[in-house]
């Protein structure tokens, strides 16, 4: 399974980026092969408008079974997700990478609904 976290840095001890369509970083965690990817997601930063899609589109490459992050994407974001149809779980922010997963895989974070 592929777990997709929003990230602030690249490493296990980063926080959560609360924004999805804004996170600095995006890190896949490969549970079949215990492996943490970091994708930099900093050039949307310098978007007026469209970043969230843009990070959305770069999600929807990367293909996670599971994303955590803080707000969530929003509606246009949403959209091209719906295609992908991952489970998102939200409220992470203010955790570390390595935390959320924790309360994740214990069951103690919100999810999403993608409609």
């Amino acid at each position: 399974m592929k777990i997709l976290f929003t990230s602030t840095g690249s490493e296990w001890s980063s926080k959560i980026d609360p924004r999805f369509g804004r996170a600095e970083y995006l890190l896949i965690y490969d549970t079949e092969k215990d492996e943490l990817i970091s994708t930099d997601n900093r050039s949307v930063n310098g978007k007026a408008h469209g970043a969230g899609t843009a990070t959305a589109q770069k999600v929807f490459d990367l293909s996670p079974d599971v994303i955590i992050t803080g707000n969530g994407p929003g509606e246009n974001a949403a959209r091209v997700l719906q295609h992908l149809n991952p489970k998102i779980f939200i409220n992470a922010q203010g955790l570390s990478v390595k935390d959320a997963y924790e309360k994740y895989s214990a069951g103690d974070l919100s999810q999403l609904p993608l409609s």
